[in-house]
């Protein structure tokens, strides 16, 4: 996948916030794991093949998504939220539900605090959540490419 121009500026932004992470500025991430903490909490939940990632965003609150590797639903059960995707800018006010493209990299801003849930395929069954945020995301382009060449490969 080739980056595009919004890509790249929202690559530079991440990089950015991640060089000046700190819980005294209440910028999270690190580049190479996903935020779970007091401030975006998630909680996992599974059933036969699929895997459910609850995460709380607080009023106020931005997120630099990662890419997927899936095409994937999500559902806002709680709040407002602006989803900038490719510098398309959608307003989701809860509840509802969007269904995720494959190789997206959005910026969430959170109006309201917010309840969002995305659930993925999980189609070995495990419950490792390395393994499965291992497959299913990546935080750059580079990144991407790479699992993604494997991926097609099997």
């Amino acid at each position: 996948m080739e980056l595009s121009n919004f890509n790249k500026k929202l690559e530079q932004l991440q990089n950015t916030l991640i060089a000046n992470a700190s819980e005294d500025n209440l910028i999270f991430g690190d580049g190479e794991n996903l935020v779970n903490n007091e401030y975006f909490p998630i909680t996992h939940d599974f059933s036969d093949k699929l895997y459910m990632r609850k995460m709380h965003m607080l009023k106020g609150s931005m997120v630099v998504s990662a890419y997927h590797h899936t095409d994937h639903f999500w559902f806002l059960l709680k709040g407002v939220i602006l989803v900038n995707t490719g510098g398309e800018v959608v307003e989701h006010i809860a509840p509802c539900y969007e269904k995720s493209l494959k190789g997206a990299k959005r910026l969430i801003t959170c109006i309201e605090d917010c309840l969002f849930i995305n659930v993925h395929k999980n189609p070995s069954n495990t419950k490792d959540l390395k393994k499965i945020e291992e497959n299913l995301y990546s935080f750059t382009i580079e990144e991407y490419n790479k699992k993604e060449l494997k991926i097609n490969k099997k």
